[in-house]
């Protein structure tokens, strides 16, 4: 979807993916299959290009250290991208940072995670590779405890939830901060992924403003460029607090494709070249629906219902091109 957007502009895009196959393959200009967890093969790919940026976070990061240093620009910066890895220094640069998130504790291992006092239940989450779901845990007991990961973690206060908002901000090399009407997420309870998006989200005027502010001071104390995911529960006693972030596009942002003046892909290739950030308003409300896949499946992707969407009038579907995978994307408005 990045490269979509980087035709308009025909910027020369090279890509490494360690999937011979991966969707991105055919719309670039260069395809090299490489592992961007691995040191030699991000630093090797890195040399050949003048700017650098990222799809998901967990990417080799003293690879883009050393690029940095070698004047390869890398947005988002490699130390944003290195917290973001890890879970705990998020929560400490947010209370460092006086930016509101649920109260918790940090424990090395399975011992320090008997030890802890929080109120049951509460939240484990691995303070490293966690993501769409996987390394999170709920606590609801001292048996819970025992059966906890035996891993580095995030022990997190268990938030009495109205909703879960998502706010995308974009910051450019000028320091020029814009940002998108707020999000609501609906999460599938078995997978803990994104099942549905809706925007614009019916909350008071303060909720947005402040839910605004708090998104816009996150990404101004990263001192980051390009576009950033800022998640956030809002409680029922109207509080708002930031759950996690996402330096790249996101999917609480993919419903800008056709609803927003500047998708978040566009925001994000004007936001890492410098350019001038574009336009935020909605054209119209919009709504994401996230197709997961059949229950268990596993296998070649298989779609029905296509000819039956594509009939009706303002629904766009966008598939992500995964051959073999068990859940599959598409976003309907």
């Amino acid at each position: 979807m990045l490269l979509q957007k980087a035709a308009d502009f025909d910027l020369d895009i090279s890509v490494m993916d360690p999937d011979p196959d991966a969707p991105a393959r055919f719309l670039c200009r260069e395809f090299r299959p490489g592992d961007f967890r691995k040191y030699d093969d991000v630093l090797a790919f890195g040399r050949t290009v003048d700017l650098l940026t990222i799809e998901i976070e967990h990417v080799n990061t003293d690879a883009l250290l050393v690029l940095q240093k070698e004047g390869v620009i890398v947005y988002p910066q490699p130390q944003v991208i290195q917290l973001v890895q890890d879970k705990g220094a998020q929560k400490i640069f947010y209370r460092t940072h006086k930016i509101p998130t649920a109260a918790f504790q940090l424990a090395s291992n399975r011992e320090e995670i008997l030890k802890c006092d929080l109120p049951f239940p509460f939240i484990q989450k691995l303070r490293r590779e966690g993501y769409d779901g996987r390394g999170v845990k709920r606590i609801n007991d001292v048996a819970g405890k025992s059966k906890a990961f035996d891993a580095p973690s995030v022990l997190e206060e268990l938030v009495d939830l109205e909703m879960e908002i998502s706010v995308m901000v974009a910051r450019n090399s000028k320091g020029e901060i814009v940002h998108y009407p707020l999000t609501g997420m609906i999460f599938n309870p078995e997978a803990n992924l994104v099942e549905f998006l809706y925007s614009p989200v019916q909350v008071s005027k303060e909720i947005e403003k402040e839910a605004i502010a708090i998104a816009v001071a996150l990404i101004d104390s990263l001192q980051m460029i390009g576009i950033l995911a800022v998640e956030m529960f809002l409680t029922n006693n109207g509080k708002l607090l930031v759950n996690e972030i996402a330096p790249r596009p996101h999917n609480s942002g993919h419903h800008t494709i056709e609803g927003c003046v500047t998708s978040q892909y566009e925001q994000h290739l004007r936001a890492i070249l410098g350019w001038p950030l574009g336009s935020t308003q909605m054209l119209k409300p919009a709504v994401m629906i996230n197709l997961l896949g059949e229950k268990k499946h596993e296998g070649p992707a298989m779609y029905e219902g296509l000819e039956e969407t594509l009939k009706i009038e303002g629904a766009y579907v966008h598939l992500y091109g995964k051959r073999i995978r068990n859940h599959f994307g598409k976003w309907d408005m």
